[in-house]
């Protein structure tokens, strides 16, 4: 049986920092992966341009985005935080770039280049790196973790680091074992759910207006207390809504949808008011009064959504000459502007989610080593970690920093 001082069990971004780490410190290293290369999810993520982290460089600030879990992590994000990220990649010759919202990419504007430079710093610093091994479990001897199984033996070490991710793109092999590994090992897993996920809606306008955006507007989801919204911009899609706002919303969503269908309205115009946006839609019917409605409507919605609102409206309005469409009309074209109506239905699978969520209970690791509290020479990092964020860097973040950390104290 091979013998080292750490097994690293998965090559995606954490594993690949925590091997890279381990090595640089001494120690003998084995990166287990079931790939036949290394990052094969690192290398799509982001659409192919990698969001290598978020540019908040203020701790506080940067974990609030965490929610709940912000308070797990203080220690882990101030020995390794979006600093230390950019200091890393740039002096490992990968310049990186903030665009919009503070997210950050490589200069180049290719995740292939993201792993390229994970997988030079794994090989430089001595690791040995195996793909295409299957890890099937953990071998014990009298409670302790003392080595691994594998389609290709046995092999044996001190220490371990589980970092097999979640299910998130089942296409790149995620398959989630890592979860059934630990519930045997006497962990809390929560289930994993898709998650930073768009949206299934139920109505025909939405569908029919497949890929048109808009880039600004309010969506409010369910009804009395557990109202909420969000403004920014949208997607429509064959299924339903998609885009960073809706992925960034399915999280909250989903607690509505264990309660069934979540009603939801669209409010096109989110900085008028309703009376200015009456005397707007009045000032077009007037200067339009012996045309069809259907054909005066795209001078009062956004670009490219008269087929969305021309579904809502009978047809026998459509057709009308604007100088007959009543006040009353007139009143429930704009009502409908400021609130058109949708039903979600669900989310889409894991294999449209940028991340899922679950995994072990965050209260059963110690998030200053990244040390499992039940077998302390088990490390746990990244998509394993139960840990719901938004998107806009905030998951790769915490690959690096949980394998950063990992790989510093095995």
């Amino acid at each position: 049986m091979s013998s080292y001082d750490v097994i690293i069990i998965g090559g995606g971004p954490s594993g690949m920092m925590a091997a890279g780490r381990a090595a640089e410190r001494g120690r003998r290293v084995l990166l287990l992966e079931k790939n036949r290369v290394l990052g094969k999810k690192l290398s799509i993520t982001g659409g192919g341009r990698c969001n290598i982290t978020n540019a908040e460089m203020d701790v506080r600030t940067f974990l609030d985005h965490y929610g709940e879990n912000a308070k797990f992590f203080f220690s882990a994000f101030s020995q390794f935080g979006v600093q230390h990220t950019f200091h890393f990649f740039e002096s490992h010759g990968l310049p990186l770039v903030t665009e919009a919202h503070k997210r950050v990419f490589p200069r180049s504007q290719s995740a292939e280049d993201v792993t390229k430079t994970m997988k030079a710093y794994a090989s430089h610093s001595g690791v040995t790196i195996r793909t295409a091994v299957r890890v099937d479990g953990f071998i014990m001897n009298e409670g302790k973790i003392v080595g691994v199984k594998t389609n290709h033996g046995d092999f044996k070490a001190e220490n371990f680091v589980l970092a097999t991710g979640g299910l998130s793109h089942p296409e790149t092999g995620a398959s989630g074992e890592g979860f059934s590994w630990l519930r045997e090992l006497g962990h809390s897993v929560t289930e994993p759910n898709p998650d930073i996920v768009p949206l299934t809606v139920g109505e025909d306008w939405v569908k029919n207006a497949s890929g048109r955006t808009l880039s600004f507007m309010k969506i409010t989801f369910g009804e009395g207390k557990q109202k909420f919204l969000k403004v920014g911009k949208i997607l429509f899609t064959h299924f339903g809504l998609s885009g960073p706002l809706i992925l960034n919303s399915a999280h909250q969503v989903k607690k509505l949808l264990k309660d069934g269908d979540v009603p939801a309205t669209i409010d096109m115009y989110p900085d008028t008011d309703v009376v200015t946006l009456r005397n707007r839609v009045l000032a077009v019917f007037d200067a339009n009064k012996n045309k069809q409605l259907k054909n005066v409507l795209k001078e009062c919605v956004p670009h490219g959504m008269e087929g969305a609102v021309l579904e809502q409206l009978d047809t026998e309005l459509a057709e009308m000459k604007v100088h007959s469409v009543g006040k009353e009309e007139r009143l429930a074209l704009v009502d409908r502007l400021k609130a058109m109506p949708l039903t979600v239905t669900g989310t889409m699978g894991f294999e449209w989610a940028v991340v899922s969520d679950g995994g072990v209970d965050l209260t059963e690791v110690d998030t200053r080593t990244f040390a499992s509290k039940i077998h302390p020479n088990l490390f746990l990092t990244g998509d394993v970690l139960n840990v719901n964020r938004p998107s806009g860097g905030f998951s790769l973040q915490l690959c690096w920093t949980s394998g950063y950390i990992s790989g510093s104290h095995v």
